[in-house]
């Protein structure tokens, strides 16, 4: 299982808060990252592209998707709600509330979210479905592209580990995550690998 974060837009960039409700798709810059991605792992025989419903991870894998590998949309694997801060610059203040929720979240407290958006809990709770399709699949080699903080939730997840260790996931623009499945548990083999955009 290869799981890579969505490459860079405008609003990565700007600081912009994209979350699940801004559906913005790849600059230059991102495209750029998604050749490269391609490029250093075409040789691997992939069988099942999984991707969450934003444009920004179907551009992602395009390379993928295009050379006629099966390609699977999960809602599920959307980002999280930032809810009240989509769409928008952060500020110093709307910046010190999210360093506070995440505090919260790092102490244990998942039910804390911003404003009209999502918790941890929630996330996890439909992250939870998209695992099982992903396990569900009769196909061994699987690129699933994503999120930054769903990364972080999703990897909680596979790896048994709890949400308040979701900062051990650091996550850049078309970082790869590298997973084993042996039937029981994931095994994690690369963490935020970015050698193919060298």
């Amino acid at each position: 299982l290869f799981i890579v974060r969505h490459g860079e837009t405008d609003f990565n960039r700007q600081n912009i808060v994209q979350g699940s409700g801004v559906d913005k798709e790849l600059n230059e810059l991102g495209h750029h990252q998604a050749k490269l991605f391609y490029e250093y792992y075409k040789h691997i025989p992939f069988q099942h592209v999984f991707t969450s419903a934003l444009i920004r991870t179907h551009q992602s894998v395009a390379g993928f998707i295009n050379s006629g590998i099966k390609h699977t949309i999960i809602p599920e694997l959307n980002e999280i709600s930032w809810g009240d801060f989509e769409g928008k610059l952060q500020t110093p203040e709307q910046k010190a509330i999210y360093w506070e929720t995440v505090n919260h979240w790092n102490n244990g407290n998942l039910h804390a979210k911003i404003t009209n958006g999502e918790s941890p809990i929630e996330m996890q709770e439909r992250q939870k479905i998209a695992l099982q399709h992903i396990l569900n699949a009769e196909e061994e080699l699987i690129l699933v592209c994503m999120h930054g903080r769903a990364m972080k939730s999703f990897l909680c997840l596979m790896l048994d580990e709890p949400l308040t260790k979701m900062e051990q996931f650091q996550h850049t623009n078309l970082c790869l995550y590298h997973l084993q499945h042996d039937g029981n548990k994931f095994e994690l083999l690369k963490a935020n690998d970015t050698t193919h955009l060298l």
